[in-house]
C-alpha cells in the first residue's frame, strides 16, 4: 500500500467526507484508526463472548466498491460507541486487504452489545456508504458533463444565445440555471464554432445540468451530516432513511435527464464526424459499448420500483441508483469521445495509414481535398481538447489504419474519463481550474432584488416617466428631490411591522442613517423642517426595501409620488389624488385595473365593533392587509394564535372584510337603518367622508374604476383617513401597482404643527413589467435611439465624418456616424438601430462634391450637393 493516501478516522476534530469514502472504496487510499480513538475503546471484556459471522456485515452488493464503502462508514460509526478495540481493528484490516470477495472478514467473538450494534448499524452503514459514492461521483459528473456539453455546442455549431440569460433580480430566476449558463460561457469564450443551429439537446443544457446541481447539493448535505454523526442504535433508526430515499429518487431523475440529453448530443456529434469511414466505425463502437436509451430508461424504472416496494430495502434501492449513475457516466464519456473525434477527426485520419489525408485525392470525388482552416475553439474548451490530445499522444501503437487507431483512442478515453482512474482527479481539477480561473472574465452578478435596464427597456421607461410627469404637472404639482438616505430616527416608527424592511447603513461619524423606504416620509420631513403649510409636489425616485424579491417586487425600485399638503376643502385633495391615480393608469394604457378604496376610521370602527382592543388595531390591520395574498383562514389563524384574538372576534372580522362592491351602493348599505356602523362615532365620520368623495368621483366620471372594499387595510402606521390601492386585473399576478391615502399626523410627528396631507404612489416597476409584457405579447418593437440619420463614410476618413456630422448636429439633427469600407456594415447598423435615413459618402461622391441620401424604409435614394445636405435633409424630416 505504499504511495496510497491515508484516510484517518475517529480522531477528535476529524471528519469523514464522501471523497474519502470513495477513495478507500476504490483502493485509492487506505484507512487507519486515529490513536486517540483507540485509546478511548476498551481492550478487554469480562462479558460472555459469542462468535459472530463478520461476513454478514456485507449486504449482497455485486461490487467490492460498495462493500468497502459500507465498511468505512460502519467503522466510523463504531468508533463512537463503547466497544473493544478488536472489532474496529479487524474491520479496518479487512478494508485495507486486497480481497475482492469477503474482504478478509472472518468469524470474531463479540459481546452481546457489540453484536447488537453491528446488527443495528450494518444496513444504515451500507445505505450511507452508497450515498457517499453517489455524492462524490455526482459532484464530479456535474463538473465534467458541463465541459463535455460545451464541446458538443462547438461540434454541433449550436446556437448558445440562451446561455446569455442573467438574473433579473426578481427572485424568480433559477440561480443554478444561471450558474450553469455562466460556466458554459466561460468554457466557450472566444469560440468561432458556436453558431446558429438550434437544437433542444443544447438549448436545454442549463436547465438539465442545473437540476443535477440542485440534487447533488441536497444529497451532499444529507450524506455529509450522516457520515459525521454518531452511531444511532436505538429503535426506528432505519426509518430516518426515508428522507434519503426522497433525495436519491430526485437525484436519479436528474441523472436520467442528464444521460438522456447527453445521449442525444452524442448521436448528433457522431453525425458531425467529417470522415465517412471514421464515422461508420465510431457508430459501430458506439452501438456496442455506449448504454442505450432503453437501458437508461430501464435503470430509472428499476430505481422507481425499488423506491416504493412494500418491503422497504433502502440498500438495494441505493445500489440501483448507483448503477444508474454508472450508466450515465458511460454515456457522458461516450459523448466526450464522439465530440472529440468530431472536432479532431481530420487530425486522426491524417495519422491513419489507410485514411483520407488532407490534400490527398478523395476516392469518391476524384478531386484533391483542400486543407481546412483550423477551427477556433473556446479558450476553455481548447484546454480540454489539448488535455485529451496530450493523453493520447503516442497512443495507437502499431495501428495500421485510422480504424484501429480509433479503437485504441476509445480505450484510452474510456480509462481517462473513469472516475476510478488515478488520472481522473487531475482532469477534474483542470476543468474546475478553467472555470474558476476565468472568474474575472465571467459576467458579474447583480445583488438580489435589483436589475439592469437595457436600451429598449429604458425607452419604455422614459416614455412612461414622461407621461407620469405630464399628469402630475397638469394638476399643478412641482418637482422635489430628497436624499436617498435619511437619519434612521426620521424613518423609524412610521411603517409599523414593515419597519423591519428598512435598509440600515453603517455608522458614519456618529450618525445612524438608513436608505429611504418610501418618498412620503422624506416629503413629510421636508415640509416640517422648512415650516411649509401648503405644498403640492411630485417626486420620481428610487426607494429601498430589504424584502424578499418576487414577480414585480424588487429591493431597489422607483416610486412616483404625488402629494398635497395643507388645509383645504373637505375631501377635495382626496378626490384629486384618487383621480390622478386613475388618470395615470389610463394614460399609461396598461389594461384593466381597479382601485380598491376604504377608510382607516371605518376600519377602526369595524375593529371596535368586533371587540378588538384599541392597542391591537394597527397589528390586526397589518394582518387584514395580507388578504390579497392569503386566505381568511390563514389570516384568522395569525390573528388568533399569534396576536391573541378570540375565535369569535376573528370570525366577526371575517363577516365584515368580505364586503366589497360599487362605492355608492355599498355605502348606502352601510348607512342603512340598523347598521352597526351608525352606532360608532369613528365609523360615522368615515362614512360621511366617503359620501363626499364618492359623489365627487361620480361627477368626474371616474367612479367606474373604484371598488369600495372593507378588506383593504394598508399596513403603514401613518394613514389616518381614506386609503386606496390599485390592482392590475390582466393576466399577470402583480399585486398592488399603486397605493396611497390620507396621513394627517405624519408631518406633525417631526415636532412641528400638524399639516394635513394626502398622496398617491405609483409602483412603477410593476407597471413597467406589465408594459414590457404587453410589448412582447403584441410583437411590438421598441426603437431605443432617436437617431434620424446615419452618416456613412465608405473608407477610413474620420475627418470627413467629423465634418459632416458636426454640420448636422449644429443644425439640431439627431445623427450618428460610421466609418467603414464595407457597405454591408453601414446597412446593418442602420437596420439594427432602426435609423430611417442614411447619408452615404464614398470616394466617388467625395470627388464629385455630392452625397447620396437614402430613405431606408422607402428604398429610395437621391444625389444631393454636399453643401445642401443639411437643408435638404431637414426638409424631408419636417415633411
Amino acid at each position: 500500500m505504499a504511495g496510497l493516501a491515508v484516510i484517518r478516522v475517529g480522531g477528535k476534530g476529524l471528519s469523514l467526507s464522501s471523497s474519502a469514502v470513495y477513495a478507500v472504496a476504490n483502493a485509492l487510499a487506505h484507512v487507519t484508526i486515529d490513536s486517540s480513538a483507540l485509546d478511548r475503546l476498551s481492550s478487554s471484556s469480562s462479558a460472555n463472548l459469542k462468535p459472530y459471522q463478520l461476513v454478514s456485515l456485507l449486504p449482497s452488493f455485486p461490487s467490492v466498491q460498495e462493500s468497502r464503502a459500507s465498511l468505512v462508514v460502519l467503522l466510523a460509526k463504531l468508533l463512537s460507541l463503547n466497544i473493544r478495540t478488536v472489532l474496529p481493528v479487524r474491520i479496518a484490516a479487512a478494508i485495507n486487504s486486497g480481497s475482492t470477495q469477503d474482504l478478509g472478514l472472518e468469524t470474531l467473538d463479540l459481546t452481546e452489545e457489540e453484536a447488537l450494534a453491528l446488527e443495528k448499524l450494518k444496513d444504515s452503514s451500507a445505505l450511507y456508504g452508497v450515498c457517499a459514492l453517489l455524492d462524490h461521483q455526482s459532484a464530479a459528473l456535474s463538473t465534467v458533463s458541463d465541459a463535455v456539453a460545451a464541446l458538443s455546442c462547438e461540434a454541433l455549431k449550436a446556437d448558445v444565445a440562451g446561455f446569455n440569460s442573467v438574473d433579473a433580480g426578481d427572485g424568480y430566476a433559477a440561480k443554478e440555471v444561471i450558474g450553469v449558463a455562466s460556466d458554459l460561457k466561460v468554457l466557450l469564450n472566444g469560440s468561432k464554432l458556436v453558431g446558429k443551429v438550434e437544437t433542444e439537446a443544447v438549448s436545454e443544457i442549463p436547465k438539465i445540468h442545473a437540476s443535477l446541481r440542485v440534487q447533488v447539493k441536497l444529497v451532499h448535505a444529507k450524506t455529509r451530516e450522516e457520515l459525521n454523526s454518531g452511531a444511532k442504535v436505538g429503535k426506528g433508526g432505519s426509518r430516518s432513511a426515508r428522507s434519503e430515499r426522497t433525495a436519491l429518487l430526485a437525484l436519479a431523475a436528474a441523472l436520467f435527464d442528464l444521460g438522456d440529453y447527453s445521449l442525444r448530443r452524442a448521436k448528433l456529434d457522431l453525425e458531425a464526424v467529417g470522415s465517412e469511414s471514421l464515422c461508420l466505425r465510431l457508430v459501430e463502437l458506439f452501438g456496442k459499448q455506449c448504454p442505450s436509451g432503453e437501458s437508461l430508461r430501464g435503470g430509472l424504472k428499476l430505481v422507481q420500483e425499488l423506491a416504493f416496494e412494500e418491503e422497504e430495502n433502502y440498500v438495494k434501492f441505493a445500489h440501483a441508483v448507483n448503477v444508474l449513475m454508472e450508466l450515465v457516466w458511460k454515456i457522458v464519456t461516450w459523448e466526450a469521445i464522439a465530440v472529440f473525434v468530431a472536432l479532431e477527426g481530420a487530425e486522426l485520419t491524417g495519422k491513419g495509414q489507410g485514411g483520407e489525408v488532407n490534400g490527398e485525392v478523395n476516392a469518391k470525388t476524384g478531386k484533391k481535398s483542400e486543407k481546412k482552416k483550423k477551427a477556433v475553439l473556446g479558450k476553455g474548451t481548447t484546454v480540454m481538447v489539448q488535455l485529451i490530445k496530450d493523453k493520447l499522444q503516442g497512443e495507437g501503437g502499431n495501428a495500421v489504419d485510422s480504424s484501429e487507431l480509433l479503437e485504441n483512442w476509445v480505450k484510452e478515453l474510456l480509462l481517462f474519463l473513469d472516475p476510478k482512474s488515478s488520472e481522473f482527479d487531475g482532469l477534474l481539477n483542470k476543468v474546475k481550474e478553467i472555470v474558476e480561473s476565468n472568474e474575472t472574465r465571467r459576467l458579474p452578478k447583480l445583488p438580489k432584488g435589483t436589475r439592469d435596464f437595457a436600451k429598449e427597456q429604458m425607452t419604455i421607461r422614459k416614455k412612461a416617466f414622461s407621461i407620469i410627469e405630464d399628469v402630475f404637472e397638469r394638476h399643478g404639482a412641482t418637482a422635489l428631490d430628497t436624499p436617498v438616505f435619511e437619519l434612521r430616527d426620521t424613518l423609524m416608527g412610521k411603517y409599523g411591522e414593515d419597519s423591519k424592511l428598512i435598509y440600515d447603513l453603517a455608522d458614519q461619524g456618529g450618525e445612524l442613517s438608513s436608505l429611504r423606504y418610501d418618498l412620503t416620509v422624506p416629503f413629510a420631513r421636508y415640509v416640517a423642517m422648512n415650516g411649509i403649510t401648503s405644498f403640492k409636489r411630485y417626486q420620481i425616485a428610487k426607494v429601498y426595501r430589504r424584502d424578499n424579491p418576487s414577480k414585480g417586487r424588487y429591493r431597489e425600485f422607483y416610486q412616483c409620488d404625488f402629494d398635497i399638503a395643507g388645509q383645504s376643502e373637505k375631501m377635495g385633495p382626496d378626490f384629486e389624488a384618487v383621480y390622478v391615480l386613475t388618470e395615470l393608469l389610463d394614460e399609461l394604457n396598461i389594461g384593466d385595473y381597479e382601485v380598491k378604496l376604504n377608510h382607516r376610521k371605518l376600519l377602526d370602527g369595524m375593529l371596535e365593533i368586533c371587540g378588538v382592543p384599541p392597542e391591537k388595531f394597527r397589528t390586526i390591520c397589518s394582518s387584514i392587509d395580507k388578504l390579497d395574498k392569503q386566505s381568511f383562514e390563514q389570516i384568522k389563524k395569525e390573528m388568533v394564535e399569534e396576536k391573541g384574538l378570540s375565535v369569535e372576534t376573528a370570525d366577526r372580522i371575517g363577516t365584515f372584510v368580505k364586503e366589497r362592491g360599487h362605492p355608492l351602493e355599498l355605502l348606502s348599505k352601510l348607512k342603512q337603518e340598523g347598521s352597526e356602523f351608525l352606532e360608532n362615532n369613528s365609523s360615522i365620520d368615515a362614512l360621511n367622508d366617503l359620501e363626499i368623495l364618492f359623489k365627487c368621483l361620480e361627477k368626474s366620471q371616474c367612479i367606474g374604476k373604484v371598488v369600495f372594499d372593507l378588506s383593504l387595510a394598508r399596513g403603514l402606521d401613518y394613514y389616518t383617513g381614506v386609503i386606496y390601492e390599485a390592482v392590475f386585473k390582466g393576466g399577470a399576478q402583480m399585486g398592488s401597482i399603486a397605493a396611497g391615502g390620507r396621513y394627517d399626523n405624519l408631518i406633525g410627528m417631526f415636532g412641528t404643527k400638524q399639516v394635513p396631507a394626502v398622496g398617491v404612489s405609483l409602483g412603477i416597476e410593476r407597471v413597467f413589467a406589465i408594459m414590457e409584457q404587453l410589448h412582447k405579447d403584441q410583437n411590438q418593437t421598441t426603437r431605443a435611439t432617436k437617431t434620424e440619420v446615419l452618416v456613412s463614410i465608405l473608407g477610413d476618413d474620420i475627418g470627413l465624418a467629423a465634418e459632416l456630422s458636426g454640420e448636422l448636429w449644429k443644425g439640431k439633427v439627431q445623427a450618428e456616424f460610421l466609418v467603414n469600407k464595407r457597405v454591408t456594415k453601414h446597412f446593418d447598423r442602420a437596420k439594427d438601430s432602426k435609423i430611417p435615413w442614411m447619408i452615404i459618402v464614398g470616394e466617388k461622391e467625395q470627388n464629385e462634391g455630392v452625397v447620396r441620401l437614402k430613405n431606408i424604409a422607402a428604398g429610395e435614394e437621391v444625389v444631393i450637393q454636399r453643401s445642401d445636405i443639411v437643408e435638404e435633409l431637414k426638409k424631408r424630416l419636417n415633411a
